[in-house]
């Protein structure tokens, strides 16, 4: 059970007003049976030296600071002494009150100072030294101050974080409380961060009933958003409707007449029977205009190919097969081109080959890639410049805008993009509506991977098109050919299970091990991963391993494989706790969010370097680059040693330890195998039920995504 205390705060020893993680001492407890003040920690509204404040939560044992009380909810209570009162005015809480004008403003009124600024601020001007200006800003600044703690308040049971108050007070200004208790929905149609499920709380809490209208629009906003987090564009209206009925319990009637209202708004669009959001329906149109309108630009063939073509054979030692100089020819004469195909076809080679081309026309030419990772291995295996699609496009973390776009293109003559599966919706609009209309555009990718994180399925729909030159891979040259990964990878494709090589094998690096208990196969993939691979093959358990699995949660999930593998390889030093997990110098993390201001980007992969367990800080080294994260950037943190499949996107690994479970039946499809097989450089272990692996070679629909894309590219092609 929680524990509730009262007290007045002594001193802020830390606070961060951007993510509302805050440090207190706080002293004079009302309850007898705790001696002396207590640190306070949590994220919670700013207080001051003075203030009375009730919190709710657990005491903690800190590493290295001791006994600490971590709060869940703050709130602030009125002092109950003049002295109170006069630290709490100037604690600086309140822009324009220090501890002077604070102490003139206790002997003026007494214990009635709280209420006059509340109901009568302009008798401040009757305070010695407080002229007119100084009475407007104060009463300004009380007003958001109180306003801000009120809806903190009425939130913080729904869970809500101070900067989220914040949020609402931005909005809403002082009639902030009154949205948040007599149109809670609003909140989740109109603050960004708010989502359906804690206006409902609040709502409900209030007594709104079930069908209000504004509860049925937020509830189809909802449904809408859940769906395009499974990677759907376009949602049948059909199936919306009986989804958000479902989930809302409430005639399908009512749903009905809330997708009309959205509509209405702007905030839905309904096209043919089918329901999007606005801002993906918005980009869908865009991606299609900017194909045609770079397919309307015809290109001129590119002078001395076959010259071009024979310089970079004889430079590399090589001669490219027919499928490889056909790919490279099509780069040559087409303006968007969609290179594709598996493992061990030779797609690096032929990115070589048209970069080698274009230089020779001297066409100004940009290698990007949706992540970092995926932009430094394209890096390498050129020899040229590449960045993630983000930098390239100029993003600006302030405004969350790309600096290049429709009004300002990229000054270039044709971009090469790699690992495209892996690009949503928005993010190849935004790219495709950056290039210029003469520019040639050069996708790379495997179609047959997990598609982005993100909604759409931006590569399989371009092919699917047919409205652009497509070139298809298939064949397995030599060096991918001596590898059972590779071999495997295909097998998978077409249904087939994988080989296991002789354990004994000097060269093998592909291996099955069949384990039915998921605790069983999870003991396993930890000795694996933690010991016995680095033993045989000389691979670090940190820097060249990686375990990956279709799940988070479950005894075969990354968490729980996460903790165990953590206790193995990385059992002591500094650290602290967070969400549920610790984090420990030495510990390989990933990043799960962009953070464009620190250039740290979803799936990179980082080691802890240094722990501040007070102000709850972590130093992480992201490809030789430090970088500071906070208490709240720890949201954006996860242990690493075990990572989803989805996550893997993009990324290779030395050696990988693949996790298969029946009770991961949910998640398990042939392209899911495919990407985590494809993962591996050198060597995968795959430790699987073979109930799982039969389950996941016969699904071949899983993954599949609703979108119109397809339909839309092909219009007035």
């Amino acid at each position: 059970m929680p524990t509730t205390l009262t007290g007045q705060v002594e001193r802020v020893t830390f606070e961060n007003e951007e993510t509302g993680f805050r440090v207190l001492r706080v002293g004079a407890l009302d309850d007898p049976k705790q001696r002396g003040p207590i640190v306070v920690v949590g994220v919670f509204q700013a207080v001051g030296p003075g203030t009375r404040v009730r919190v709710t939560g657990d005491f903690v044992r800190d590493p290295r600071r001791g006994e600490q009380f971590r709060a869940e909810s703050l709130v602030a209570i009125e002092p109950a002494t003049l002295v109170g009162l006069e630290k709490y005015l100037g604690s600086g809480l309140i822009p324009g009150i220090g501890p002077g004008f604070a102490k003139r403003i206790v002997a003026t009124f007494g214990m009635e100072s709280l209420k006059v600024l509340d109901t009568d601020p302009e008798r401040l001007g009757n305070v010695p030294g407080i002229g007119a200006r100084r009475v407007a800003e104060i009463k300004k600044a009380w007003v958001e101050h109180r306003a801000i703690a009120n809806v903190m308040v009425l939130l913080q049971t729904h869970g809500a974080s101070p900067a989220l108050a914040a949020r609402i007070f931005q909005r809403y200004g002082d009639k902030s409380a009154s949205v948040v208790q007599r149109s809670p929905y609003r909140l989740a149609l109109e603050v960004h961060g708010v989502g359906f499920k804690t206006a409902d709380r609040i709502a409900r809490s209030l007594g709104i009933a079930g069908d209000h209208p504004e509860r049925a629009q937020a509830g189809v906003l909802h449904e809408l958003g859940a769906l395009s987090e499974q990677g759907h564009v376009a949602v049948p209206r059909a199936a919306l409707v009986e989804r958000a009925a479902q989930m809302l319990e409430i005639d399908g009637a009512h749903v009905e007449a809330a997708i009309d209202a959205l509509r209405a708004s702007e905030r839905v669009v309904v096209e043919e029977d089918f329901a999007f959001l606005w801002r993906l329906h918005a980009a869908e149109v865009s991606f299609a205009r900017s194909v045609r309108r770079l397919l309307g630009a015809p290109a001129a063939r590119l002078p001395g190919l076959e010259a071009a073509v024979e310089a970079f054979e004889k430079r590399r030692g090589l001669s490219l097969a027919p499928a490889q100089r056909a790919a490279v020819e099509a780069a040559a004469n087409e303006k968007v081109l969609v290179i594709t195909g598996g493992p061990g076809v030779g797609k690096t080679t032929i990115v070589r080959a048209v970069l080698s081309v274009f230089e020779s026309a001297r066409l100004s030419t940009r290698l990007a890639a949706p992540t970092g990772r995926a932009a430094k291995r394209l890096s390498e295996a050129t020899g040229r410049e590449a960045t993630t699609i983000h930098r390239l496009l100029e993003f600006e973390p302030r405004s969350a805008q790309f600096q290049r776009n429709a009004d300002a293109p990229l000054d270039v003559d044709a971009v090469i993009v790699d690992e495209a599966s892996m690009i949503d919706l928005p993010l190849g609009t935004a790219l495709a509506a950056a290039l210029p209309s003469p520019a040639r555009w050069v996708i790379v990718g495997d179609a047959d991977q997990l598609p982005s994180v993100g909604p759409g399925a931006l590569l399989r729909d371009l092919i699917d098109s047919r409205v652009v030159r497509v070139v298809r891979l298939d064949e397995i040259f030599r060096q991918g050919s001596e590898s059972r990964i590779v071999e495997n990878a295909h097998r998978i494709l077409v249904g087939e299970p994988p080989l296991s090589a002789d354990a004994d094998s000097p060269g093998a690096d592909f291996f099955v091990v069949q384990r039915r208990e998921p605790e069983e196969a999870a003991a396993l993939v930890v000795e694996l991963a933690a010991k016995r691979i680095a033993k045989r093959f000389g691979f670090d358990p940190v820097r060249d391993v990686q375990v990956l699995t279709p799940m988070h949660r479950g005894p075969a999930g990354t968490q729980v494989l996460n903790e165990k593998l953590q206790s193995v390889v990385n059992p002591e030093g500094p650290s602290l706790e967070s969400r549920g997990q610790t984090l420990r110098v030495g510990d390989k993390v990933m990043q799960t969010k962009n953070d464009y201001e620190r250039d740290v980007y979803n799936g990179d992969l980082g080691v802890i370097v240094a722990v501040d367990p007070a102000e709850r800080r972590v130093r992480v080294r992201f490809d030789e680059r430090d970088v500071d994260l906070e208490d709240t950037d720890l949201e954006s943190l996860t242990l690493a040693y075990a990572t989803s499949i989805h996550k893997s996107q993009g990324s290779e690994y030395p050696a990988v330890v693949l996790l298969l479970s029946a009770a991961h039946f949910v998640m398990l499809s042939r392209n899911l195998l495919y990407t985590a097989v494809t993962r591996a450089k050198r060597l995968c272990v795959v430790v699987t039920d073979p109930r799982a692996l039969r389950l996941a070679l016969s699904e071949v629909r899983r993954e599949e995504r609703s979108t119109r894309l397809r339909e839309r590219l092909r219009e007035n092609s």
